[in-house]
């Protein structure tokens, strides 16, 4: 009878560590499952006012101080079609080095993107959720090397939603006359 108590006892408290150790990662995977306002917005953005298709879009964004204390800028460009299953919107991020105001007024967005060896880092988003759900893919460079793929934490769903927010929407709100010429 003892032996048949401590059986259960030994059940019960194997499936409360389980739920115990479990419970966090079913509420991060909750978490990431949860719709994105930003995302929302680029996507209803880009089918209303760009019918759903837009291919090179071009814009600067910040600029920035690497560890050496070089100045540089991040350039983006972003692909959309509502029609692709997987991949629906592409974020590139390129940089380049520091621009003189008359170069930002000479060259437009595409041209200083172009001006960039190569990407530094790739969002892909599929659908309206929070960034890093299934589906999902961030890729980056590291050492000048190609992209690859790299894992989502919360550091890169920030940059996402800053990357959104702060430079893509506003500059998709001012439509393709944003794309003639880089403001500073």
């Amino acid at each position: 009878m003892k032996a048949v108590q401590t059986a259960r006892w030994s059940v019960a408290l194997c499936i409360v560590m389980g739920v115990g150790l479990a419970a966090p990662s079913l509420v991060r995977a909750r978490e990431k499952n949860e719709p994105d306002p930003a995302t929302i917005q680029i996507f209803q953005l880009l089918n209303s006012s760009f019918g759903g298709k837009v291919e090179h879009f071009c814009l600067l964004a910040d600029a920035y101080t690497d560890a050496s204390g070089e100045q540089f800028r991040h350039v983006l460009r972003v692909d959309y079609d509502k029609n692709r299953a997987y991949g629906r919107l592409n974020i590139y991020v390129r940089s380049v080095g520091k621009m003189t105001p008359d170069q930002l007024a000479t060259y437009t967005p595409q041209q200083i993107y172009d001006f960039g060896e190569s990407d530094q880092a790739k969002f892909v988003k599929t659908d309206t959720l929070t960034f890093g759900a299934p589906g999902d893919l961030y890729l980056e460079a590291q050492d000048d090397g190609p992209l690859h793929s790299a894992p989502i934490n919360d550091q890169v769903r920030k940059q996402y939603s800053e990357l959104l927010t702060q430079y893509v929407i506003p500059a998709l709100q001012k439509g393709p006359a944003s794309q003639t010429a880089a403001t500073r």
